[in-house]
């Protein structure tokens, strides 16, 4: 059986689950989701450094996220192994760069720098994916996108900085922020690639990437256990694991990936600047935050470069340049 056409994966999604609910056509819903599911990530893989190894953290967020995944994707796997065989080779990039690289090199990142300059590091996510498009396909960028980006890139700032830029200044570069720069190069690249992912259900797209992901990770995660590195399973280790197993996971990936199916990854990418939106929203109402003039300012040009960004051409179609294939 021949993989399906990219005409095809456009009919597999919009059948299933995704025609049952207008949620799953409305992408920039989808992709605000996503950075809501993804903003706790740094925080967390922060908070719980000491008690969750990294590779341990990674490892058992993508296992923990394929055990529940199996029961409902299982209908759906059966239905597209052929597919899934005929294109076992971009499944397997799409799981080595996002699920087992990006998010074990974050982890990894995360116990050596802060998490204001991993946030600020992802907040350069949306370039590189234009960078990466250009690179490999060719894709160009509207002089309103790149606006849009720029000022969006400018609100994530004032918001990761509080706006001083003195604190930017202020910041140094430590052998985590290289562990978080070659994650964001990863994940970008994931991104881009979705274009070329096989025409099969969405969950068995998750399951698929997800649980070969996780395979990769074990070695490295049997080796850290056996260096002196085991997970502290206590009760807030344990609510870390659920929590980036379904939030971060299972959620957001379900979302990113049809968002960037629907509009293409340069916008797409685009809504990762929302995470120090949410960030911020969080730390108000959880934390006792102050909400602050930087906050308004930044959430301001964060939506204003959205909006540039994702407007559609005076023919009503999305921008060439940006159309998933």
């Amino acid at each position: 059986m021949p993989p399906r056409s990219p005409t095809s994966a456009n009919a597999v999604s919009s059948g299933g689950i995704i025609s049952r609910s207008r949620l799953f056509d409305r992408p920039y819903l989808l992709l605000t989701l996503a950075a809501l599911f993804w903003s706790g990530n740094f925080v967390l893989g922060r908070a719980v450094h000491g008690s969750v190894p990294p590779v341990g953290l990674a490892f058992w967020r993508w296992a923990g996220a394929t055990l529940i995944l199996l029961g409902p994707a299982w209908g759906h796997l059966r239905r597209d192994r052929a597919v899934l065989a005929a294109s076992w080779p971009i499944v397997l990039v799409l799981a080595a760069l996002g699920v087992a690289v990006f998010n074990t090199l974050v982890y990894i990142g995360l116990q050596t720098t802060g998490a204001l300059n991993a946030v600020l590091m992802q907040s350069t996510m949306p370039v590189t994916i234009v960078a990466l498009g250009f690179l490999m396909f060719r894709d160009g960028v509207t002089a309103l996108q790149a606006l849009g980006i720029a000022l969006s890139l400018s609100g994530a700032v004032a918001i990761v900085a509080h706006g001083n830029p003195a604190a930017l200044a202020g910041l140094a570069l430590n052998r985590g922020d290289l562990w978080i720069a070659l994650a964001v190069v990863s994940y970008s690249a994931y991104s881009v690639l979705l274009r070329r992912r096989p025409a099969v259900h969405p969950l068995s797209l998750l399951v698929a990437t997800f649980l070969p992901g996780s395979l990769m990770i074990l070695p490295f995660y049997v080796w850290e256990s056996l260096s002196g590195h085991p997970i502290r399973l206590d009760a807030p280790s344990l609510l870390a694991i659920a929590y980036v197993a379904v939030f971060p996971s299972i959620l957001a990936y379900f979302c990113f990936n049809r968002g960037v199916e629907l509009v293409g990854a340069n916008r797409a990418g685009l809504f990762f600047h929302l995470m120090p939106v949410f960030g911020s929203i969080m730390a108000v109402l959880f934390l006792g935050e102050r909400f602050e003039p930087f906050h308004a300012a930044g959430i301001a040009l964060i939506l204003a470069g959205i909006v540039l960004a994702t407007r559609r051409s005076g023919s009503g179609g999305i921008y060439a340049s940006d159309r998933p294939n």
